[in-house]
């Protein structure tokens, strides 16, 4: 008896691993399937540049997050480019098939931008930052004031006095450990997304499950797909570990020389602790805006509609280029 059971205990065993193997790889298709044909790539004294160039009017630099590439730039930046901006959505340093080059910094990163804008020919743009994208934005407007009509920081994980460095959503060591696991491998990430998705969208998108849950299904799907939108997360795990070096510790800005009008924005159950950022980048430029929510965690959940009508406006009031 004990030889049949063991036999159909094996027999289960291997189609549970086949159909789970056969699952990852369709996603992974699919994952990497949705970013061909999207972007170009140049090149440039810090090594190839990959970005995506959309829509038509003013120009509008979106530089993305962590986890993400120009496809989680053309992503949140979509609002943008379908209601009279050109969208530059760039993938970093160490993202996708953009370069990775020694002693890549947020400041190199800025100059890499400002080299790809002259290639377009773009004299002028609105640039944008989110999360540890704001590091590079700041600097691109402090490196290249002429370059930036506007600055706008959205849950910009950037330095404040009362942020505490290596700020994280993970609750202990271990599990910010086993987060680092996660980010280097796509069987890994992808076993986890969708075994524990409260857990990833806590630890890793910064956001508490039950904002989320709370949230009109439009804004779930939107989590959601951020969430798989970092697969492959190998082809962006240099960038990864950049940004938490980078964003983990940042440094002070000279903030009080930023010469453009900017838009500051966080909420304040953001685990990542931008909040603090926010307020600090709004207390010390000379010429900029707070907007600060109290409830929707990283991703501003509940708030989609309402931050990129503040965008938009703040874009439609800047003074012609």
């Amino acid at each position: 008896m004990r030889r049949p059971l063991l036999r159909l205990a094996v027999l289960a065993a291997l189609a549970g691993g086949a159909l789970v193997g056969s699952a990852f790889h369709a996603d992974m298709e699919r994952a990497r399937g949705r970013l061909v044909g999207r972007s170009q790539v140049i090149d440039s004294p810090w090594g190839p540049i990959e970005y995506a160039d959309v829509g038509q009017g003013p120009a509008v630099l979106m530089i993305h997050g962590s986890g993400g590439g120009f496809d989680q730039g053309l992503d949140f930046a979509e609002p943008l480019a379908r209601n009279g901006f050109r969208v530059i959505a760039p993938s970093r340093f160490g993202y996708l098939r953009s370069a990775f080059p020694e002693g890549a910094s947020p400041e190199m990163q800025a100059d890499a931008l400002a080299f790809l804008l002259a290639k377009l020919g773009v004299d002028r743009a609105v640039v944008i930052g989110g999360s540890a994208g704001a590091l590079s934005a700041t600097q691109v407007a402090l490196r290249h004031p002429a370059l930036c009509r506007g600055l706008v920081l959205m849950v910009p994980a950037s330095y404040a006095p009362d942020r505490p460095t290596n700020a994280s959503a993970a609750r202990s060591p271990a599990t910010a450990a086993a987060v680092q696991g996660l980010l280097r491998s796509d069987f890994l990430f992808w076993a986890a997304s969708r075994l524990a998705p409260d857990q990833m969208t806590r630890m890793v998108l910064a956001t508490e499950p039950a904002v989320v849950k709370a949230a009109p299904p439009d804004e779930q799907r939107r989590v959601a797909g951020v969430l798989a939108h970092i697969l492959p997360v190998s082809a962006r795990a240099d960038g990864l570990l950049l940004d938490s070096a980078a964003a983990g510790a940042p440094p002070p800005y000279p903030l009080e020389r930023l010469a453009c009008p900017v838009l500051a924005l966080s909420v304040r159950d953001d685990l990542y602790g931008t909040a603090a950022a926010a307020a600090h980048v709004a207390a010390k430029a000379p010429d900029a805006r707070l907007v600060l929510y109290d409830r929707g965690g990283h991703l501003w959940v509940g708030h989609q509609d309402e931050v990129w009508r503040e965008v938009t406006d703040f874009l439609h009031g800047l003074p012609p280029n």
